[in-house]
């Protein structure tokens, strides 16, 4: 999770918690915590790094609509991170 930015790291939290997401829910999300806009053009090629990075699985709900979901590397990151933070603020 080193090689992440943090809206990255952001975009695998807001996954996880919710399960299977579409970009819609995820960008008012990241919205609603940074508390501004996050425009199409940051979020989309950023969740396509994920993917191609084996973090998030991209997948169809309809022709218009994608779902994203942690894979199990994207799963580890996340507890790899949290164990890390765990050594400074517990």
């Amino acid at each position: 999770m080193d090689e992440l930015t943090g809206f990255q790291r952001d975009i695998l939290y807001v996954i996880a918690g919710h399960g299977e997401p579409h970009g819609l829910a995820i960008k008012e999300d990241l919205e609603e915590y940074y508390d501004a806009n996050v425009h199409h053009g940051r979020l989309y090629p950023n969740l396509d790094t994920l993917v191609e990075a084996g973090l998030v699985e991209k997948g169809e709900r309809d022709q218009r609509t994608n779902y994203y979901v942690l894979t199990d590397d994207g799963e580890r990151e996340i507890e790899a991170r949290r164990k890390w933070e765990r050594q400074f603020v517990d």
